[in-house]
């Protein structure tokens, strides 16, 4: 089996009573961008990064204030830390409300400003000046001694603002007020959370079904959504959930029934991916500029030829008649173990499947969720319904042995369309509820029992034939 690992990007706290502090301004990049410096980004998977900017500040003795512009809009302001020689902080503010028509007009009630009026036929301006009184749904203005609406009718009209208001900002900016021991230039790091930039895994997988192989392409998947960008980062991925105060338990959420388990049997084998405590690294090899609102996707995993196969699967999920016979599920079963599998850890994401047809060209048959999934484990996913290969559980009996007693005949009906035969796993869940617990009598087949809830039947289906298994239950209350 043929393996690459290859990293390539695709597309993409109070003051005390002082003097009023000096603002010290922070340079800008040489490339006039933006006023970040030495960025290093660490990404987590549940919606969250670490940013690390350490900028050079020409710090005076005392106390100022130093602005830091373009941190993320979205920045925790709780979680900022300032680290630098001889400093200490003695007060911050973060300024996220930005520069735009709207805000500019909104932060204008009460003051004067200039209305510019052209005349349509003539071309002639005329100024006039106007106090703003409300901005709600549309500015309202007193002109001399009447009140007028501007509105957005068409007519040449535009307005001219004094000055900017003092807490409108054109970037997000954090503002600290600093206590140095001595002036001078000295490299200062900035640290914080944030949400909105997180990534997740996007597998490609080829299935060869004659050969029993699929070729497997991970992708990881990187989105900016703080209103920020952050350039030519040092970037680092976590695959892993770190904990958050934000992630208890929702009692509003609906209940739904779990999907079918993915992960078949977890792996105990150890990946040599670059480990942080419970947390697998993924660090990438060059530094790279993660836009707002962008999109960018990175080559982790390639492997070609690894074992696989498809398998068939229905769930009765209780001794229950279906009116009608129903699709079995379609599964591509394989290992991520070092021998005979992908050989590496897979983190969480989504696994999309393609198969040729006979002209050669490969198609979408579907698509699952997996979680984090050790080395060595065996994974099925479910891409779809089959189309001939169908199951009627039916009960045929049930009766009332005694009080606390109750005896089912089942007979479940398995029919198979496809030219070739095939083996459906037959899984009777159910069969341990509450104050309740069922035991299997009699079956046709040989079942295996799993757990005390489901018992299992691999049954054979002939080609264009069908085939039956019937099984007693005995449940006790």
């Amino acid at each position: 089996m043929r393996r690459r690992y290859l990293l390539l990007s695709l597309l993409l706290a109070g003051p005390a009573a002082a003097a009023p502090p000096r603002l010290a301004s922070v340079p800008p990049q040489p490339n006039g961008q933006t006023a970040q410096g030495d960025v290093a980004v660490t990404i987590y998977n549940n919606d969250l990064a670490l940013v690390q900017d350490t900028r050079q500040l020409a710090l005076p003795a005392g106390r100022s204030r130093q602005e830091f512009p373009d941190v993320s809009a979205q920045i925790r302001a709780e979680t900022v830390g300032l680290s630098g020689r001889g400093i200490g902080i003695v007060e911050q503010n973060f300024d996220y409300d930005l520069l735009s028509p709207a805000a500019l007009m909104q932060k204008s009630v009460g003051t004067t400003l200039t209305l510019v009026r052209v005349n349509p036929a003539t071309g002639a301006e005329t100024r006039e000046r106007a106090k703003v009184l409300a901005v709600n749904g549309g500015a309202v203005l007193q002109v001399g001694d009447h009140i007028e609406v501007l509105r957005d009718d068409g007519l040449p009209v535009r307005v001219i603002f004094d000055s900017v208001p003092p807490n409108l900002r054109a970037r997000p900016t954090l503002s600290v007020t600093l206590e140095s021991a001595g002036g001078g230039s000295r490299p200062v790091t900035l640290s914080y959370l944030t949400p909105s930039l997180g990534w997740k895994a996007d597998y490609v997988t080829l299935f060869d079904e004659r050969a029993g192989k699929i070729d497997v392409q991970g992708w990881i998947t990187l989105t900016n959504e703080t209103g920020t960008t952050f350039y030519n980062a040092n970037t680092m991925l976590v695959a892993g959930a770190v904990q958050t105060e934000n992630q208890g338990y929702n009692y509003r959420r609906t209940y739904r029934p779990p999907p079918p388990p993915t992960l078949r049997r977890a792996g105990t084998e150890t990946s040599s991916r670059e480990r942080l405590g419970d947390f697998y690294l993924y660090p990438l090899p060059e530094r790279t500029t993660i836009a707002n609102k962008q999109t960018k996707q990175v080559s982790f995993l390639n492997v070609s030829g690894a074992p696989g196969s498809r398998g068939y699967e229905y769930r009765n999920a209780w001794l229950q008649t279906r009116e009608e016979a129903e699709s079995a599920d379609t599964v591509l079963r394989f290992s991520t173990s070092r021998d005979q599998g992908l050989g590496d850890a897979l983190p969480a994401g989504t696994v999309r499947v393609y198969m040729r047809d006979a002209r050669g060209s490969a198609q979408f048959v579907g698509e699952s969720p997996i979680g984090h999934t050790p080395m060595g484990s065996s994974v099925g996913l479910k891409t779809g319904t089959a189309f001939d290969v169908k199951v009627r559980p039916v009960v045929e009996k049930r009766e009332k042995l005694s009080e606390y007693r109750w005896r089912t005949t089942m007979r479940y009906e398995l029919t198979n369309a496809r030219p070739e035969p095939v083996t459906v796993d037959l899984d009777q869940a159910g069969l341990d509820w509450t104050y309740s617990d069922t035991a299997i009598r009699e079956e046709s087949l040989k079942s295996e029992r799993r757990s005390s809830d489901d018992a299992m039947w691999h049954v054979p289906v002939p080609a264009n034939g069908r085939a039956t298994v019937t099984a007693v239950f005995d449940t006790r209350y």
